[in-house]
């Protein structure tokens, strides 16, 4: 097995995985970061980009050869 984290795989691989992060945490957390956006005058774009990669950071990534 071997065991990779974000940044030791590739960019397509990063972006897909990004886009899917986004999804979920949009799902989860989206309408607490909207409210956290709109209280403190921030780009909810941005705070969801910066949430999406911080929990990709979360992540350890194994694969099977």
């Amino acid at each position: 097995m071997v065991y990779l984290n974000y940044n030791n795989l590739d960019a397509e691989t990063q972006q897909r995985l990004l886009q899917n992060s986004k999804k979920e945490v949009e799902k989860t957390y989206g309408e607490e970061l909207k409210s956290y956006a709109q209280e403190f005058h921030l780009n909810y774009e941005m705070l969801l980009d910066e949430e999406a990669v911080r929990h990709l950071y979360s992540y350890h990534f194994i694969f099977n050869i």
